[in-house]
């Protein structure tokens, strides 16, 4: 579960699964350089493993993994420090997860949107489903990156069958004292997205 406040989940309904229609999950840097090793780590994000594996178990559609995986030399570690280089530990994705991949695209940048897989996806895949679920790392990041660009797609297309969402039980960031606080990322994340139009759940219940 994201960290937030008690009274801040409690704004944010659950989600029948039977209520999404032609689902497609998305399942955004679990891997092993943010979440278990690496300079960018934090083990806490391993929180969110069983409800993304429950997720993924009932089965609700397609899973599609995201994978961070840098060239040594590459324009974001001008902002941050070098991690997940193509082909290392660290860009794989995490060994409880690794059973449910489907399939598994690769980025270069924070924002899974202008991944040239996704680019494809979005060409000659996307008009098969409508509801996008997000999940992963992190938060105030890459999930809010993806999911804003994925949004303003939609708007730009009047692609009014389609939805965004983003299940607060399968999403959190990291938490560095007095630098960045995982609770409050979180919750500017989160309101964010909701905001901007992002279907935002503390869970999706139900289903298998």
């Amino acid at each position: 579960m994201a960290r937030v406040t008690t009274s801040f989940l409690n704004q944010y309904p659950q989600m029948d699964i039977d209520q999404l229609q032609k689902p497609i999950v998305f399942v955004v840097d679990m891997i092993n350089g943010f979440v278990k090793e690496g300079a960018l780590h934090d083990q806490k994000i391993m929180d969110i493993v069983p409800a993304i594996q429950s997720l993924l178990e009932k089965e609700v559609g397609r899973n599609v993994f995201v994978a961070d995986a840098h060239p040594v030399q590459t324009r974001e570690f001008q902002s941050y420090p070098q991690h997940c280089v193509i082909g290392s530990f660290e860009s794989e994705v995490v060994e409880e997860l690794q059973p449910y991949v489907h399939e598994l695209f690769h980025k270069n940048s924070t924002n899974t949107f202008f991944s040239p897989n996704f680019q494809e996806f979005v060409k000659e895949r996307l008009d098969w489903y409508q509801d996008i679920i997000i999940t992963g790392c992190c938060s105030d990041i890459c999930i809010l990156q993806f999911a804003l660009s994925l949004q303003a797609y939609f708007n730009e297309h009047n692609m009014v069958n389609h939805r965004v969402i983003v299940p607060l039980s399968c999403i959190d960031t990291y938490h560095i004292d007095t630098i960045h606080d995982s609770v409050e990322w979180n919750m500017f994340s989160i309101r964010n997205m909701a905001a901007n139009g992002v279907v935002v759940v503390s869970k999706l219940c139900g289903g298998n």
